[in-house]
């Protein structure tokens, strides 16, 4: 089909066939005479042509929704496509023929041109049609995850080791000299206050004055061998105030949140840590610091081993999401056990009942001295106070289970035994 066949005459003084560029003719749908003569390289002229004649329409001829494939079928250009096997973008193509057919109905030789398919360029390739909506593609079976082995989450060889050592230096200067015990309280204390005040100045800013901690700390423990009850809680007033005196040759800015720091070290290492060189002080003293020792460590080994094998439920997520409750129902178990048996063997007019309520009660104070540590660490963003012990931390890392539970166990005693 042929550009020809299309369109309407233009009107007398029309210029729109001279001005349509170098494919008037293809556009304007009229290759007849107009009043200025032949158009050149129009049909020759004959009655089909003339002027009056040509004053009417020609009647527009109907375009196949789908042309023929296979044959010579005319584009919108007037050229010719080889034959062959169809295309798939004829669909689209038969649409801008009748898009075009249209627009030189409406508009006669003002239709715009129509655009210049891109398929129609040498280089341009077949497109495969996309389908719409698409099944979805079955998900490939996965292997199944191999089952993850538990940790423990530390170095076990290594914390094994120094507990090792630490045992064997305790109970070594616990059951030859009592003194000897007594100095390596003081250096626990001074140690441990050291790594709190240094993890409060680098998370939190706070400046904690650690000379006077340090050396009233050591102090309230050697005074409460001493002299007592009542030389520690002087020992404990003398460490206080030394440390609001102490920070007042700094500058003001601080000075509320430092001794407040202060006052709080005082209190949480150094004065609870007095109640272990108060029961040293007894006559079987030796004998209940083992009774304490081993009831918190066997606490703290029976809250893990039952936890990392059969713990399911939480006890403090947002605390300490490792500890669980049937970790806590194992450390009772095994210090309410222990505890039985130490009260029995080890403590002078003991029995194992009093050890069943010593365990119950020292198991429940190692576990919250346990929170209250996790909570300061969660409070200053670190995982250990420390890391002078491999396998465990730092000294706080150890102290904490056991600070809270000295004063329980030494007022227990008082209370099942007496002081004496």
């Amino acid at each position: 089909m042929n550009d020809s066949s299309w369109g309407s005459p233009p009107r007398a003084g029309s210029h729109a066939g001279a001005q349509s560029g170098p494919h008037s003719g293809a556009s304007s749908g009229y290759w007849g005479p107009t009043e200025q003569g032949p158009v050149q390289g129009a049909a020759p002229a004959g009655p089909a042509y003339d002027a009056p004649e040509a004053q009417q329409t020609r009647p527009m001829p109907i375009v196949p929704d789908v042309p023929a494939h296979g044959g010579n079928q005319d584009d919108d250009r007037g050229a010719t496509r080889p034959g062959g096997p169809p295309f798939r973008d004829d669909t689209y193509r038969d649409e801008e023929f009748r898009h075009e057919a249209f627009r030189h109905e409406a508009y006669g030789n003002e239709a715009p041109r129509a655009e210049t398919f891109r398929h129609d360029t040498p280089s341009a390739q077949p497109h495969a049609a996309v389908p719409q909506n698409p099944e979805p593609m079955p998900d490939a079976p996965q292997p199944a995850p191999a089952p993850q082995k538990k940790s423990a989450g530390r170095d076990l060889g290594a914390a094994i080791g120094v507990a090792i050592g630490l045992g064997v230096v305790i109970v070594a200067s616990l059951l030859v000299v009592k003194a000897v015990f007594v100095g390596v309280i003081a250096v626990a204390v001074v140690v441990g206050l050291w790594e709190l005040t240094s993890r409060l100045q680098e998370r939190k800013g706070i400046k904690a004055p650690l000379v006077p901690l340090a050396v009233g700390g050591a102090a309230m423990v050697v005074a409460g061998y001493a002299r007592g009850p009542d030389g520690a809680w002087v020992a404990t007033a003398l460490t206080g105030l030394a440390v609001l005196v102490w920070r007042m040759t700094e500058p003001p800015e601080g000075y509320l949140k430092d001794v407040t720091a202060g006052v709080f070290a005082v209190f949480y290492v150094p004065f609870l840590a007095t109640f272990v060189a108060l029961m040293l002080t007894a006559d079987d003293g030796a004998q209940r610091v083992l009774t304490f020792l081993l009831l918190t460590v066997v606490s703290d080994t029976g809250a893990y081993a039952v936890g990392w094998r059969f713990g399911r439920h939480k006890l403090a997520p947002r605390i300490s999401p490792g500890k669980t409750r049937e970790g806590l129902l194992g450390a009772l178990s095994f210090a309410m056990v222990v505890g039985a048996l130490c009260m029995q063997f080890l403590i002078d007019d003991g029995t194992w009942w009093q050890g069943l309520l010593l365990g119950l009660a020292v198991a429940a104070s190692a576990t919250l001295g346990d929170l209250g540590e996790s909570m300061i660490k969660r409070d200053l963003g670190i995982k250990d106070m420390g890391t002078l012990l491999p396998g465990h931390g730092g000294i706080m890392d150890r102290l904490d289970s056991l600070l809270p539970t000295a004063p329980v166990v030494w007022a227990l005693f008082v209370l099942f035994v007496g002081s004496a």
